[in-house]
C-alpha cells in the first residue's frame, strides 16, 4: 500500500464515498493548511471541526502526566473526528499535526447534519472507524510485543503510505514521542535500519530507501490494518 501506487491525490475516503453524500459533504468543505504542531482536538473539549486529510499526517495520542504516546495516524485515507461518527461531541483523546500538510474541514455541526440527512453517510463512515480500531489494536499489540526497530519500521511504512514522495521530515524526539520510546532508543533503532540500507537519514529528514527491506523488517506488526481498510473501502 506504498503511497504512489494505492493513495490518489486529495482525500481517499471522499472519494470512496457514494456520489450524493460526497456532494453534500463538499458543499460544506474548505481548503485550510495544517501546519505542524497545530491541535485539531484536545481531550474532553467539543470538537469544532472534521479534517479530511490530504497530504498530511495528523496523530491521536494519548496524553499521560509524564508523556505522551501516539495511538493512531489520519491521512489520506481518513478523516479526523471519529468520535463525531460515534455519536459523542468530544474524544477522550488529543489530534494534532505531526507532519503539515492541507486537508478539507467543515464545522462539526454541518457534518452532524450531513450525517443525520443521509442514510447512507453514516454507516459507511463507520467502515472507516472500524477501520481505524483495527490500526489502534495493532499499535498496541506492536508497542506490547514488537522491538523498536520493527515498531520504527511500521510507523515509517504507515507514514510513507500516506505522504507524497519517500522523504519526511521527522526528527529523533519526535519519533520517541510517536513510538513511546527513550530518544535513545529510538536513535539506535534509526541506526539499525540505516545499516541495513532500508533509510537514509538528512538533517532532520529521513528518506525511505528500501521499502520491501522495511516491510520485512516490520515483520507481521505492518499489513493487517491497511489489508483491512482496503477491503472495507473499496
Amino acid at each position: 500500500m506504498a503511497a504512489a501506487s494505492y493513495f490518489a491525490k486529495g482525500n481517499r475516503l471522499l472519494q470512496t464515498l457514494p456520489p450524493s453524500d460526497c456532494e453534500a459533504l463538499q458543499r460544506h468543505l474548505s481548503p485550510v493548511e495544517l501546519p505542524l504542531r497545530k491541535k485539531l482536538e484536545q481531550p474532553l473539549q467539543p470538537i469544532e471541526h472534521v479534517y479530511f486529510v490530504e497530504n498530511a499526517i495528523v496523530s491521536v495520542v494519548a496524553k499521560y502526566p509524564d508523556r505522551d504516546i501516539e495511538i493512531g495516524i489520519v491521512g489520506c485515507e481518513g478523516v479526523t473526528g471519529s468520535a463525531i461518527i460515534m455519536g459523542a461531541t468530544t474524544s477522550s483523546h488529543a489530534t494534532y499535526v505531526q507532519v503539515a500538510g492541507d486537508a478539507q474541514r467543515m464545522s462539526s455541526d454541518a457534518f452532524r447534519q450531513c450525517m443525520s440527512d443521509s442514510q447512507t453517510l453514516r454507516p459507511w463512515l463507520l467502515r472507516y472507524v472500524h477501520a481505524f480500531s483495527v490500526q489502534t489494536a495493532h499499535t498496541a499489540a506492536a508497542n506490547a510485543i514488537a522491538d523498536l526497530p520493527e515498531r520504527l519500521a511500521r510507523w515509517l511504512l504507515m507514514s510513507h503510505d500516506r505522504v507524497p514522495g519517500n522523504e519526511m521530515a521527522l526528527t529523533h524526539e519526535f519519533l520517541a514521542t510517536m513510538l513511546g520510546a527513550r530518544r535513545a532508543g529510538v536513535t539506535e533503532a534509526l541506526h539499525v535500519l540505516v545499516a541495513k540500507g532500508l533509510i537514509e537519514q538528512r538533517r532532520g529528514r529521513i528518506v525511505i530507501a528500501n521499502r520491501k527491506g522495511l516491510e520485512a523488517e516490520a515483520s507481521v506488526y505492518y499489513g493487517k490494518p491497511e489489508a483491512e481498510y482496503k477491503r472495507l473501502m473499496k
